[in-house]
């Protein structure tokens, strides 16, 4: 037993309370026996209120983001890994290599410390399976009923190697837009998840990290002009930003827009849209039409990317419009989300 304390903390029966937020050694043991001891690297052991690191040669990015989801586990997945994959996500859609991480907590009084220490080792395997370290964070508890159980914010940093330049407003009339995979899986499984319902075929989350097929993607063209991860809103809100950041239109082909049997089938069944449908495991890439080909090869070559496709073009549009022709011969303009399909879903 660790002589710093009176009593191992209880991670079966126990439960968040306030002292765990207020500063004095029950925080201390928290963070001690839970936090480091799931996320143990040199940086976090060093026990300041920072991480210092060098840093390799290229443009440096950072990137942060809040995860709230409803259920905290679901099929394929839970908040602590995808707070993990989201964030190494958005570093690596700038062609960035991710290097480290940084987590903040926010924990409602009463949540148990059986589930709290299940996201963390959840977090701290998907840190450790993409070589991209939790180096410092933040814990703070709030009463209860102020709070939703657990929010996680992670902020990633990370380098760009010198050469690659991309970005949401570099898209240009002739250029081809690319994914890497089906559709809608991420949260079709939060929706199947929350409201119990159940399919012929499991329909998991897609969340995973994608610095290393971008890796591959960059190697393969260094020339790619965008890459986004089409999160919240999916692919028909990210294409609209895309559009609007570059000041082009989108013209895309459904019949060529992969999505799993059981999504579409799913997607019926519950009133929604795959285009609109969150993905946490999925990218877009919108490249010149001469490295189409080769990003193609490179990404179905990756166990990320088997299912990348062409699902369309850029094309000249001063109205920024993304347009779709359908499986029947006509065309819609696929507008951005309006409203909101699925809650707390990321």
């Amino acid at each position: 037993m660790n002589e710093r304390f009176s009593a191992r903390l209880n991670t079966r029966d126990g439960a968040v309370d306030m002292t765990h937020g207020s500063g004095g050694r029950a925080m201390a043991q928290l963070i001690e026996e839970l936090f480091v001891a799931h996320f143990d690297n040199d940086l976090l052991r060093q026990a300041n209120d920072q991480a210092a690191f060098d840093l390799p040669a290229g443009r440096v990015v950072m990137s942060t983001d809040g995860h709230v989801i409803s259920p905290l586990f679901f099929p394929g997945g839970d908040i602590g890994s995808l707070s993990v994959h989201g964030t190494i996500n958005d570093v690596a859609m700038s062609g960035a290599r991710p290097l480290y991480l940084a987590a903040g907590f926010i924990l409602e009084e009463g949540f148990p410390l059986a589930d709290l220490e299940r996201v963390v080792a959840s977090m701290a395997r998907a840190a450790s399976a993409a070589g991209v370290p939790v180096v410092t964070g933040d814990t703070k508890v709030v009463e209860q009923g102020k709070g939703d159980g657990i929010f996680i914010t992670t902020t990633g940093i990370g380098v760009v190697p010198n050469g690659v330049e991309v970005s949401g407003d570099r898209a240009r009339p002739g250029d081809v837009v690319l994914v890497s995979g089906t559709l809608g899986d991420h949260g079709v499984a939060i929706m199947s998840s929350r409201e119990n319902l159940t399919f012929e075929t499991a329909i998991e989350s897609d969340s995973a990290a994608l610095h290393t097929l971008v890796a591959d993607m960059v190697a393969a063209a260094p020339g790619i002009r965008c890459l986004r991860d089409p999160t919240r809103g999916g692919l028909a809100t990210t294409l609209n930003e895309l559009a609007r950041q570059s000041g082009v239109g989108m013209k895309l082909m459904e019949r060529d827009i992969p999505v799993n049997p059981a999504v579409s089938a799913a997607c019926e069944l519950l009133g929604l849209d795959p285009l609109y449908v969150a993905n946490e495991g999925k990218l877009i890439c919108i490249c010149g039409p001469e490295d189409a080909e080769p990003l193609l090869e490179a990404m179905r070559a990756h166990p990320l990317g088997r299912a990348a496709a062409r699902i369309g073009e850029v094309v000249e549009d001063r109205h920024g419009f993304v347009q779709m022709e359908t499986g029947f011969g006509g065309s819609r303009v696929v507008d951005w989300l309006a409203g909101e399909q699925l809650p707390r879903i990321c």
